[in-house]
């Protein structure tokens, strides 16, 4: 079981928890969302629970509950700016398919 970073993502994981003054690392999770099943749900994550899984990179950490590391096995967090618009992007090699908003996605 794997999660990558790049290091434009860590650097922005740890501008927010520098920003935000406390927590441990990211919290990546998978909800139950949208048309194609699923969404990802970012938090931050302040104490680690007994079945989170933690993946480091660049000196951040990115925390996944166990029950969700069947949908993001082998994900790499990325960071990009795209014009005026910036945000993470998820390079997920389990997705199988995303809705026309790309808010969501499926992995049957």
């Amino acid at each position: 079981m794997a999660v990558t970073l790049t290091e434009s993502a860590a650097r922005q994981i740890e501008k927010q928890l520098n920003k935000r003054g406390k927590g441990i690392g990211l919290k990546l999770a998978v909800k139950k969302s949208g048309c194609s099943g699923y969404a990802y749900n970012l938090d931050y994550a302040d104490a680690l629970n007994d079945n989170d899984a933690v993946f480091e990179g660049y000196g951040v950490k990115v925390i996944v509950p166990a029950s969700d590391l069947e949908f993001v096995n082998g994900i790499e967090l990325d960071y990009r700016r795209e014009g005026i618009n910036e945000a993470f992007k998820f390079n997920n090699p389990n997705v199988k398919g995303t809705c026309g908003c790309g808010e969501s996605f499926s992995v049957a």
